[in-house]
């Protein structure tokens, strides 16, 4: 297949559904991996943020969040966290809400960024959500960052040159500015081949069953096309 299958992701490192949609995309794109003539995928991240007003030190934890960010009864939130990690550990995560360090995250996407212009931007990604959801790291602060930045092979001090300057501001600003457009109005959001919306952490099946469909459309198309060149050479 000439052109590999691009799959888009709007997503914040503070979105628990976020990180269990990643790790069932991974798990369908696997699915699919061990199919005849399977076609190559690119995946890249974009950024979203959640909750762009959260300081970096906010004082409390995860239930005093959003608690006071959704105005929901803290007996309603500890109900509803459990019920994440339950649908996270399913997907093979254990989250740890009760270690979790919340924190604005629009440093974190610069990193991200800074991460993808070095070709890293999935270790980053990955990196990034296991040590706010399961370690409990502190991912909003430079020094913290620059940390996890060397832990997948980043140079420090360029990490931190482009975090203090805020050298990938701008391109995390235009990730925001295109789901605008694209009315992406929660995460994770995944665009597949520009084709393709779906919206939340769905099981690996739903990523199956779209690339699947995908890839066929793709060959039917590609064997139509050779068809029509062979019958006009005739």
């Amino acid at each position: 297949m000439s052109e590999p299958i691009s799959i888009d992701i709007w997503s914040d490192i503070a979105c628990p559904w976020c990180y269990i949609g990643k790790r069932n995309l991974e798990k369908g794109l696997e699915a699919v991996a061990g199919d005849d003539d399977a076609p190559e995928v690119t995946v890249t991240f974009h950024s979203f943020e959640l909750s762009p007003d959260t300081p970096v030190d906010f004082d409390g934890d995860e239930i005093d969040f959003l608690a006071g960010h959704k105005g929901m009864p803290r007996d309603q939130v500890e109900q509803m966290l459990g019920n994440v990690t339950d649908v996270a550990k399913n997907a093979g995560l254990e989250y740890r809400f009760d270690l979790l360090k919340h924190t604005n995250t629009v440093k974190a996407h610069e990193l991200l960024h800074h991460a993808k212009a070095n070709g890293m931007q999935h270790a980053m990604e990955e990196r990034l959500m296991s040590a706010y959801f399961v370690e409990g790291k502190h991912v909003g602060r430079v020094d913290d960052l620059v940390e996890l930045a060397v832990e997948v092979g980043l140079d420090a001090d360029g990490a931190r040159a482009a975090l203090e300057s805020s050298q990938h501001l701008q391109a995390v600003r235009q990730d925001q500015e295109q789901a605008r457009a694209y009315g992406i109005q929660g995460v994770p959001f995944f665009v597949i081949d520009g084709q393709y919306g779906i919206s939340g952490a769905q099981p690996p099946s739903a990523f199956e069953n779209v690339l699947r469909d995908l890839w066929a459309k793709r060959s039917e198309g590609e064997q139509n096309a050779d068809a029509a060149v062979e019958e006009a050479a005739n």
